[in-house]
Parts: structure tokens; C-alpha cells; sequence
């Protein structure tokens, strides 16, 4: 009888799994019971449609984002695409009217391409690319704006796309519902979605498999540049206009409500309705501080300790042989 070899494999229990999955949903629970005993209206159908409806421009470039962490990138230049593109559609709209989210998914499919191409063959970290283009971006605003807002008065693209068609129900909600079935689709059964965690997982044994890596990276990134153009057009429609700060910090609710739905930053595994669950999470703060009276700067605080807290709990410290 062959003598028993100890291993160093982790157990099979993964504790920092099971975190990841419990994380999102327990939060989201205790941040409705407290808002809901602070204030009795929070729950009120009123305040569900309002939650929703300023969920979803996050949502969907959190779908962005999603492709992007898994991949092991990160974007921080997706509040300014989706400034870029609004101003695509305030200066477009007069003509086209509703088609005039062709250009904002455009210029935010080039803004996607652009970070994907230089990070990927110039071998620059994500994160100091996408801060570059971050102020790019802005700076290419500012140009096109003079740095005042374009009002937008097109009524039929208002009526389309920040309008309400079913009941009283906001037709960006249901855009949001619409790209929330295409991504969940997408990412469970595309063979890119595979190519993408498992260039996550780990590059060498994803090229060993016949992946084309870098293919795959830029992909994702304009994936995600496309998603922040269509969030940027139902911005813009939301608030009828287009202004150079639109955007401004968005970013960090969007990373954060990938993070938060337990996709852990060191990529490999992400999951859309857990997404869907983080950044219902970050909505329903902001909307509960909101009634709480809370200022902008207390909320910011908030914001930032909550995606500590995410980033903490959904780590996987196994994959990370060295904290920079």
C-alpha cells in the first residue's frame, strides 16, 4: 500500500469563493434595511423606478468593465468615453434623431480600440494607459464643447430613449433589461467570453491553448468602449443635454459595482448577475444617502470605503504572489 504524500493545495473548500458569492447579496439586504427604517418611502414603487432608472447607465458599462477585469485589465477611462460619446449625440442629433446612437457607439468602440491597442502591443499597464486617455479624452471635450453644455431638444429621440412607453415604466429601463439578457448570453455562452477568463486565469496557459491573447484584450476593451457609447446616449437623453463634466467619477461606481458583484480584480471569473447585484448596490447608496440627507463629499467616503471593503473580501490572494 502506497504511503499517503501531503499536499499544499488549498483545501476544497474555497472560503474566498463562497465570500464572493454571499458578499453582494447580504450587503444589498443590509443597505435596504437600513434606508427602509430610516425612511419608510424607500421602498415605495416611486423610489424602485427611480433606483432602477439611475442604475442603468452604470449597469451597462459595468458590463464593459466586467470583460475588462476578467481579461486582468482595467479601464479608468470610461466616465470620459461616456461624456465623449453624449457629446457625439448633442452634436448629431438634429440630423439624425434617433439613429444618433450610431455615433455614440462609434466614437466609444475607436476610444475602446485605442486603449486596447496601446496597452496591449506597446506593453503598458491598463490602468496608466486608461488614466492617460482619461485626460484625453476630457481635453478633447473641452475642444468640441468650449467647455459649455449642448442643450439636446430632438423630441423624438428624448421620447425613445428617456422617455416612458409601457405603463410607467422608463424605456432606459428597459434598454438596461434588453442589454442584460444580450451580455448574460454573450458571457455564458460565446467562446470569446471563454477567451477572456481564461486569458485572465493565466496568459501563458491561454496561449499554450491556441488563444490569440492579445486579440482577445483589445476585443474586450472595445467591447467595452461600445457599451460606454450606449450608456453615454441614454445619458444624454436622461438629462437632455451634454455637458464636459458629465462622467466626472463615474468610474469608480462602475469598477465598483463589478467588484462588489464578487468579480475579484485579479480577473479570471466575473458572472453578469452578480454585476447586475453590485451595481444595484452602489444605486441604492447613493439613493439612500440621498435621503438621508447625506453631502456629496460624505458619500464619496462612503463609496470609497465600500470598494476597500469589496476589493478585500473578493480578492484572490492565492494568484497574487506579490501586493504592489
Amino acid at each position: 500500500m502506497s504511503p499517503r504524500i501531503k499536499s499544499d493545495c488549498p483545501q476544497t473548500t474555497d472560503h474566498s469563493a463562497l465570500m464572493r458569492k454571499l458578499f453582494a447579496p447580504a450587503l444589498l439586504v443590509a443597505l435596504t434595511i437600513v434606508f427602509t427604517l430610516y425612511n419608510g418611502n424607500f421602498l415605495t414603487l416611486r423610489n424602485l423606478l427611480t433606483i432602477l432608472q439611475q442604475m442603468v447607465v452604470t449597469l451597462i458599462a459595468a458590463y464593459g468593465m466586467l470583460y475588462v477585469i476578467v481579461e486582468g485589465g482595467i479601464d479608468l477611462s470610461v466616465g470620459s468615453v461616456i461624456a465623449l460619446s453624449a457629446i457625439a449625440v448633442a452634436n448629431t442629433v438634429g440630423t439624425l434623431g434617433i439613429f444618433a446612437i450610431i455615433p455614440a457607439i462609434i466614437v466609444g468602440l475607436l476610444c475602446g480600440l485605442v486603449n486596447g491597442l496601446v496597452s496591449t502591443y506597446l506593453k503598458v499597464p491598463t490602468f496608466i494607459v486608461t488614466m492617460a486617455t482619461q485626460t484625453s479624452f476630457r481635453g478633447i471635450i473641452l475642444i468640441l464643447t468650449g467647455g459649455a453644455q449642448i442643450m439636446i431638444t430632438r423630441q423624438d429621440f428624448l421620447t425613445v430613449y428617456g422617455g416612458r412607453s409601457i405603463g410607467n415604466v422608463p424605456n432606459s429601463i428597459i434598454f438596461g433589461i434588453i442589454v442584460t439578457i444580450i451580455i448574460w448570453y454573450v458571457f455564458k455562452n460565446f467562446a470569446f467570453s471563454r477567451e477572456v477568463r481564461a486569458v485572465g486565469g493565466s496568459e501563458k496557459v491561454a496561449t499554450l491553448a491556441g488563444i490569440k491573447v492579445n486579440s482577445v484584450k483589445v476585443k474586450a476593451f472595445v467591447l467595452a468602449g461600445g457599451l460606454a457609447g450606449l450608456a453615454g446616449c441614454l445619458q444624454a437623453a436622461r438629462s437632455y443635454a451634454a455637458t464636459p463634466t458629465m462622467g466626472e467619477g463615474l468610474e469608480m461606481d462602475i469598477i465598483a459595482a463589478v467588484v462588489l458583484g464578487g468579480t475579484p480584480m485579479s480577473g479570471g471569473i466575473g458572472s453578469v448577475m452578480t454585476t447586475v447585484l453590485g451595481a444595484l448596490i452602489i444605486v441604492v447608496l447613493s439613493n439612500g444617502m440621498n435621503m438621508m440627507g447625506l453631502p456629496a463629499d460624505v458619500q464619496k467616503v462612503a463609496k470609497g470605503v465600500m470598494l476597500i471593503v469589496a476589493v478585500c473580501a473578493t480578492i484572490d490572494r492565492r494568484r497574487i504572489g506579490i501586493i504592489k
